[in-house]
């Protein structure tokens, strides 16, 4: 059964960015990496799948999942392809895995940091579509707390690779 998925996030205290960060002119790597760690979840009919370890890159999350649904969809058979698709998103801080398998329109989600949670299972286009509103919302959010931010050409970019569907 397949249900609505629900993604967010919370900045952590514990790890804030640097002060002397020039927003603006920040390299891509330091913009996914090194700044605005916190904890992601995503959450299907109130089953949830969640960081609780307060150093995740949250745009890089963000920004990671949109390229992975992206991934997910390269059979050109799309939604009516029966071979199996997999993909990872790692944690660079750890081991850990968030996993998705897609098969015909549907994605299954599991984290490797819960081995006995059953897999979320999303239509490939609503994971689309939330991953999309979800980079975009953080990139708002993002943008409203650091000045400067909103003039990176690296956010210019991500913004316009995945713009809301």
């Amino acid at each position: 059964m397949t249900g609505v998925i629900e993604l967010g996030y919370s900045l952590s205290n514990r790890f804030p960015d640097p002060p002397q960060t020039d927003y603006r002119t920040a390299p891509v790597r330091t913009l996914r990496h090194d700044l605005f760690c916190g904890d992601v979840y995503l959450d299907v009919e109130g089953e949830e799948l969640a960081t609780r370890w307060a150093w995740v890159p949250v745009l890089d999350f963000a920004w990671a999942l949109c390229d992975i649904v992206e991934e997910l969809d390269l059979d050109p058979r799309g939604s009516r392809s029966a071979t199996v698709r997999t993909a990872d998103l790692d944690f660079t801080q750890n081991t850990e895995l968030l996993r998705f398998a897609r098969r015909f329109g549907l994605v299954e989600v599991s984290a490797t940091w819960l081995p006995d949670a059953e897999p979320l299972v999303v239509r490939h286009a609503d994971l689309r579509r939330e991953s999309r509103d979800f980079l975009q919302d953080v990139l708002a959010d993002l943008t409203d707390l650091h000045e400067g931010l909103a003039d990176n050409p690296h956010i210019w970019t991500v913004q316009g690779r995945f713009p809301r569907i």
